[in-house]
């Protein structure tokens, strides 16, 4: 049985600290292998790469969640008790939940409230001059989300909402003072989503019955008993937290838009499928989460590799979605390559891979694909503005990586 390949240095955090991104796909690349060992916060570690590797990742019956994601993510980003810590049935009721709020129509409902927040806002740069398009991107989404979700902000309420939603995925994995106050924010958080919570159950708040903050109030375990406050706030947070995130993929597509003039004209230009294949471009070659994490449920064999049951595993999201075996030119930005292309479940993963019922692919998925492309219309078709000289270098040892400068813009105005 040929050994997996292991990585050279005894404890390999820093290093994956200082590349998040590259950590993975450069050490498959160095040892010439999909998968490799390396010890990773003191814990032993597969990491693999890649479609094949991906598809045996979202096996259920090799995989399970519980206990995998690092104590730093559970506490900021994911928070305890939500449902990617769940497996099998457990999970599959929870994530119906999710899924229960993804229909077509409210997808429409939330791109087109989003749609008149981008307007709002735009409207209010004419008189500001300059501003930076992630900041107002994390307010606008934080707006949107809330009234679609039930939730209702006084207006004096919004900065301290955007803040400490925008705080769980901003600085939620950094080392240092950002955890803290993410994890401050984190508190602060599950606070008022569970005060939401109990204010439906009295009665208080009649929140639509389509939307988040009633169905996760109302949600029933498969034993039929309620979520319990912690568990029904926190996934509450889950559907307004990866919502707010969505400013990432918004300041990259407008980097893009800045980068690719060619591709703002063919959206000007009103081209039919262009802004689906420009936005799932933005999604494959823009860094946004690097990998995630599962436990070996029990001692397998996979390509003559063993997996001990127990042993952690991680999956490289974006290297694979820059796997030259998956993907032409993958360093090159080109929309047309999603031009009449059937992507599969294992190919493209920012958000995960697999089945969005079944799996761990992150349930909101659709609704970063429709409200980048509400935020690419209004940037590339509704407004003009000028990008000032700034340092617009990707941050790549940061999560979520960005542009160093959030991208800035002056002068913006309504299109002629």
């Amino acid at each position: 049985m040929p050994m997996i390949p292991r990585d050279r240095s005894p404890e390999s955090s820093i290093a994956l600290l200082r590349d998040p991104y590259g950590f993975i796909p450069e050490r498959c690349r160095r040892h010439g292998s999909d998968l490799f060992e390396a010890r990773l916060f003191l814990r032993r570690t597969i990491c693999m790469t890649g479609r094949e590797a991906a598809a045996l990742f979202y096996d259920p019956d090799r995989f399970i969640r519980r206990g995998a994601p690092p104590g730093r993510v559970q506490k900021t980003l994911f928070g305890r008790g939500g449902v990617q810590g769940l497996d099998g049935e457990a999970h599959r009721h929870r994530k119906a939940m999710f899924m229960s709020l993804m229909t077509p129509g409210r997808i429409a409902d939330l791109a087109g409230r989003t749609g008149d927040e981008w307007r709002r806002a735009s409207r209010r740069w004419a008189s500001r001059g300059r501003v930076v398009l992630y900041d107002e991107a994390s307010e606008v989404l934080t707006r949107a989300v809330c009234a679609w979700a039930g939730l209702p902000l006084d207006e004096s309420e919004v900065p301290k909402r955007t803040r400490e939603l925008t705080a769980l995925f901003d600085q939620g994995s950094l080392v240092g003072p950002g955890h803290w106050w993410a994890r401050v924010n984190r508190k602060r958080a599950n606070a008022w989503a569970g005060g939401i919570i109990d204010r439906v159950r009295a009665g208080r708040l009649d929140p639509p019955e389509s939307s988040a903050a009633h169905i996760i109030a109302r949600h029933r375990d498969p034993g039929g008993a309620l979520l319990g406050r912690h568990e029904a706030a926190v996934e509450l947070l889950n559907v307004l937290r990866p919502t707010v995130a969505i400013a990432v993929y918004v300041t990259f597509a407008a980097l893009a838009l800045h980068r690719h003039p060619g591709c703002r004209a063919r959206l000007r230009a009103g081209e039919a499928g262009h802004d689906e294949w420009f936005v799932q471009e933005v999604r494959r070659f823009y860094p946004f989460f690097p990998a995630v994490a599962a436990r070996v449920r029990h001692d397998f064999e996979w390509k003559g590799y063993r997996f001990p049951g127990g042993r952690l595993v991680m999956l490289d999201l974006h290297g694979t979605d820059h796997d030259a075996r998956l993907w032409d030119d993958p360093e090159e930005f080109r929309p047309d390559r999603f031009r009449g292309r059937e992507v599969g479940p294992f190919e493209l993963i920012p958000q995960g891979g697999g089945d969005h019922f079944r799996d761990h692919r992150c349930a909101g998925e659709w609704i970063t694909i429709e409200l980048t492309k509400v935020a690419v219309d209004l940037l590339a078709r509704r407004i003009t503005y000028r990008v000032p000289g700034q340092d617009l270098q990707i941050e790549r040892s940061r999560l979520p990586a960005l542009p160093r400068s959030r991208f800035v813009i002056e002068e913006a105005r309504e299109a002629g």
